[in-house]
């Protein structure tokens, strides 16, 4: 009976659908582990098609090429350590969210997920069948059991392992950021160390797909809940670690214990993340986006150079008469500051080829909010004109407080194909730039020092569709209004509640109404970084048609 075993755990970013390219870098990753004389290769839950899948994975086609992907795999690791790989498996008229254990050039064991999680972005239920309560598996005389990700969130799977003789659980992930989850997640793990007591490894994806970026953070507790291994949040990483088997049970040998950044650092990660992942697993290489001498779009230019680099990213401003001289220097100053390609594309002629072309029909009508907007289409006519002539992804700049109060204009400035700050409302936006202003960081492809001119921070927030505007001329001050929508949004708190928490009932209700009637807006906007639990898509679904009012 061995009393030493290797394991390597893979913190690595598959693409999605991309099945011959997430075998070779399971290839890449085997060949590492076994000059290193591992024992067992670990990759995370659904390595072979990527995470979440959603409803690619109910397509047969897809389903069995990554089934017969994984098949393929086990044959080319066969002189070498075990493979435990994550992938779709499809048997007797069910699919189920599986891990494959690869031996000999074969597939030796066939774990199948048991609990399926329904919630947020999750929708496991409908896509996968529930998998049985399994046992461990066997690697050179050392039990090995694997629950799969939400597995081991409940006692059940991880307990059944123990008494059917696991001595060591390994936890294969694929769970997203949202902001304050590592904590939760230690505290799962831990309960399940304490219960079982047994040694874990919580193997955990990087990288971002679509809206959502898996974060990593990968670890490794000996009984008792003793942190032996953590790896950093967000970088690939592939670690060797050593357990002994001692009087006790086994026990991992202490390694690397990253130190995780704090939370704002973390969201700005996950912004920069989501869109350099966007880009590259899209096949797109640069962005640009309409500058507007305003802080939206100044942190959208910063994280875009940070994920990008400089030159990759055009930034254009597109002034009216009402464009004031400040966001005319302040939006030229970033881009100098940031190295950016800076294009100045004034508006005033085609806005009045478009008056001139609608007076007939405007006659007799008062100028307003259609006239404003008519300023906004153009923008994003324009800026789709050079991405469709440069091929340069459009971002869309819009914060959480004025996506979900609709106070963003469709096809104007919300045309666009990705937009890196639509889960960050106004506040934590101008928290955010005096963060970045005083931090940088070896990710970051973007110059250090005061990148955002504190002019933009410290000026009122205006659109500069009419003269003297402000955004509080229509809606409540940012403080108030994102504490009301961090109410009504993130924790699905009442009218009721709102107005016990202090704030006017009237204020409450418009804001109510407001998000409400702009679900139309969201259906059709782009999609963004996902940083908390309640980020518009996948997070909270709501019906465009909808005349519901809370009237508590």
């Amino acid at each position: 009976m061995a009393d030493s075993f290797r394991l390597t755990m893979a913190q690595a970013n598959p693409v999605m659908g991309d099945l011959e390219g997430n075998a070779a870098q399971a290839r890449r990753i085997w060949q590492e582990a076994k000059a290193a004389g591992a024992d067992l290769v670990a990759l995370p839950e659904m390595f072979i098609t990527g995470y979440n899948a959603q409803d690619l994975i109910l397509k047969p086609a897809f389903h069995q090429a990554a089934m017969a992907m994984v098949e393929a795999l086990a044959e080319a690791c066969a002189d070498g350590p075990a493979l435990a790989i994550g992938g779709p498996l499809a048997e007797d008229g069910a699919l189920y969210n599986a891990y494959f254990i690869c031996r000999g050039g074969k597939i030796v064991h066939r774990q199948r997920k048991h609990h399926l999680p329904n919630y947020t972005v999750f929708d496991e239920k409908r896509l996968f069948d529930q998998g049985p309560l399994g046992g461990p598996y066997d690697i050179g005389g050392v039990r090995i059991g694997s629950p799969i990700c939400e597995d081991a969130w409940f006692e059940d799977v991880a307990e059944t392992m123990e008494e059917s003789g696991a001595d060591i659980l390994v936890v294969p992930n694929g769970s997203p950021y949202y902001r304050d989850k590592f904590d939760r997640r230690m505290n799962h793990m831990v309960a399940r160390v304490i219960e079982t007591g047994l040694p874990l490894i919580y193997l955990n994806m990087v990288g971002g797909q679509d809206d959502q970026v898996f974060d990593g953070g990968s670890f490794v507790l000996n009984p008792g809940g003793d942190l032996a291994v953590q790896l950093p949040v967000f970088d690939e990483r592939v670690v060797h670690v050593d357990f002994t088997r001692t009087a006790d049970g086994w026990r991992a040998a202490h390694g690397e214990k990253a130190v995780l950044p704090a939370g704002e650092e973390q969201d700005y990660r996950v912004c920069t993340e989501a869109l350099r992942d966007y880009m590259g697993k899209t096949g797109f290489s640069k962005v640009l986006l309409g500058l507007s001498g305003g802080i939206d779009s100044a942190l959208v230019a910063t994280i875009a150079v940070d994920a990008l680099g400089a030159e990759n990213v055009r930034c254009v401003m597109l002034p009216s008469e009402y464009t004031s001289q400040g966001s005319l220097d302040d939006a030229k100053d970033i881009a100098v500051r940031l190295g950016c390609r800076y294009d100045y594309v004034p508006i005033a002629g085609p806005r009045e080829a478009v008056s001139a072309a609608l007076a007939p029909l405007f006659e007799g009508t008062e100028e307003g909010l259609t006239e404003e907007n008519i300023q906004s289409r153009l923008r994003g006519l324009l800026l789709m004109a050079l991405s469709n002539k440069f091929g340069e992804m459009l971002l869309t700049t819009g914060n959480k407080s004025e996506v979900a109060v609709g106070y963003a204009t469709i096809y104007g400035d919300m045309a666009g194909g990705y937009n890196p700050i639509k889960d960050m409302y106004k506040t934590r936006v101008f928290e955010t730039c005096r963060w970045r202003n005083t931090v940088h960081r070896d990710w970051m492809n973007g110059p250090g020092g005061e990148v955002i001119p504190v002019s933009i921070i410290d000026k009122p927030p205006s659109a500069e569709l009419r003269p003297d505007q402000k955004d509080e001329d229509s809606l409540p001050p940012y403080d108030e209004l994102d504490a009301i929508l961090t109410m009504l949004v993130d924790e699905e708190r009442s009218v009721a509640e709102c107005v016990a928490a202090g704030f006017a009932r009237e204020t409450v209700k418009r804001v109510e109404h407001l998000l409400y009637i702009s679900e139309y807006k969201r259906f059709q906007s782009a999609p963004g970084a996902r940083l908390s639990k309640k980020a518009f898509w996948l997070d909270r679904r709501y019906p465009i048609v909808n005349r519901f009012r809370d009237t508590s």
